[in-house]
């Protein structure tokens, strides 16, 4: 295993927080590249280590490797052996992914001064992470099931667990920014040229405007339904050309090539609520809201965020179609969606959170460690954090979202009304995650 380490001093957000901190590289294995951040002199907190990993970005300089290590913790940020350069989502494999994350999870139980290791998931990392922990504590069982459109591999026995889990600004889980992003516009499966104008949510007809859309309750529902429908004949044909492959009858022996015009999850394609911020406008309870005063509310907490994507990436191969195999998509993307499939103001209906272990609201359902669930109210998938938290297990478990946070955590400067309006949003993300971290008796 090779390990190289250096000092820095990493500037921190103030005095009385920084600590001098250094960092090690470590390979961790083939393609599964590791820094490992911590205090040069550590301190009560060092025992905890804090593990970063993302589905597919390079997390090596991930902000939470810095803030953290800044604040007293171990911080290992890693990369997996599937990552593409440029956010291409070809074999992208949550099994192998899952794998990579237990050779971190092995070498952090192993490294001195190490008492508690706690998960962190942002963006598809949360899926990432919760889907590991689900399984760790509770075996092949949480990925095997028959409520499984298909079986994890055998491999995924025996991960090591991890004593906490914290999941900011966690997607809503790989296949469901899948099924979120199908345009349903596409009026086949071999082409994203051709579309039907009635379901284009880019059509000025339908609602569409590139300073904010603002579509109409019927647009929304034929939308919607169109693409749940489109979602599951994906599914089923998936799982046909899966049965051929297993008898022998496949282009292939072991798997085959699947492209899905318009149906790339990554950036902002199709995504309706990302063009119309009435949806998923606000939680549909009242959670604790970090404001950049220090103070907190309990309140109903409302989106801040402005409207994105102002045109289509449909046609092309690129940027707008999902490029992946049969048994990839089935196992990382894939979902059951409803009859009543659909999304409003303030919720998601109509998916099968069990259908998949690449779904943080379901894996959360088996999870019994601490869990931390954060959402930034400057992007769309903040309200992921009230969904996984009404489906979590855990009998500690603790909410709250960021006024003015983007998904990587800093402000949100065009959604202020007022220059200074949500102050230093990374900094007030941290200082919570640190005394979340930090409660006495947690770990």
């Amino acid at each position: 295993m090779l390990i190289l380490a250096s000092s820095v001093w990493i500037a921190g957000p103030s005095q009385a927080q920084e600590q001098q901190t250094k960092t090690t590289f470590v390979s961790l294995g083939r393609g599964v590249p590791a820094v490992l951040y911590e205090p040069v002199e550590p301190g009560p907190k060092s025992a905890i280590a804090v593990f970063v990993m993302h589905s597919e970005v390079d997390y090596l300089q991930f902000s939470a490797c810095s803030e953290l290590s800044r604040r007293g913790y171990r911080v290992l940020c890693a990369n997996n052996s599937t990552r593409k350069g440029g956010g291409i989502d070809s074999d992208l494999s949550i099994d192998s992914i899952l794998l990579d994350a237990k050779l971190a999870m092995t070498w952090l139980r192993h490294y001195p001064g190490v008492r508690k290791i706690v998960l962190l998931g942002h963006s598809g990392g949360g899926t990432l992470m919760a889907a590991y922990q689900s399984i760790a504590e509770n075996g092949l069982a949480a990925c095997q099931g028959p409520e499984k459109i298909i079986k994890c591999s055998e491999s995924l026995a025996n991960l090591p667990p991890a004593d906490g889990l914290m999941l900011i600004d966690s997607n809503y889980g790989l296949g469901a920014m899948m099924l979120f992003s199908l345009d349903p516009a596409v009026t086949g499966e071999t082409t994203g040229q051709k579309l039907d104008p009635a379901s284009d949510l880019f059509n000025p007809k339908n609602g569409f405007n590139s300073r904010g859309s603002h579509y109409s309750a019927e647009f929304i529902r034929r939308f919607q339904t169109a693409a749940g429908r489109r979602n599951n004949r994906l599914v089923r044909s998936a799982l046909e050309r899966l049965a051929k492959i297993e008898a022998g009858q496949g282009t292939f022996s072991d798997d085959e090539p699947l492209v899905v015009p318009g149906g790339s999850y990554l950036g902002f394609n199709n995504k309706l609520f990302a063009q119309d911020t009435h949806l998923l406008a606000h939680t549909h309870k009242a959670w604790p809201l970090l404001h950049a005063d220090g103070t907190t509310t309990i309140q109903i907490i409302h989106t801040v965020r402005v409207p994105e994507n102002v045109s289509s990436n449909v046609a092309s191969l690129q940027k707008g179609a999902l490029r992946t195999t049969v048994k990839d998509f089935l196992r990382t993307l894939a979902l059951r969606a409803g009859d009543d499939y659909g999304f409003d103001e303030d919720s998601i209906h109509g998916v099968d959170w069990s259908s998949s272990y690449a779904l943080p609201a379901g894996s959360v359902r088996t999870v019994t460690v601490p869990l931390l669930t954060l959402g930034m109210t400057g992007h769309w998938e903040y309200l992921a954090a009230e969904i996984i938290y009404e489906n979590a297990r855990s009998a500690d478990r603790s909410i709250a979202f960021v006024e003015g946070g983007t998904h990587v955590f800093t402000t949100c400067t065009p959604c202020e009304t007022t220059p200074g309006q949500f102050g230093d949003t990374l900094k007030t993300t941290y200082d919570y995650v640190d005394r979340w971290l930090s409660k006495p008796g947690r770990f």
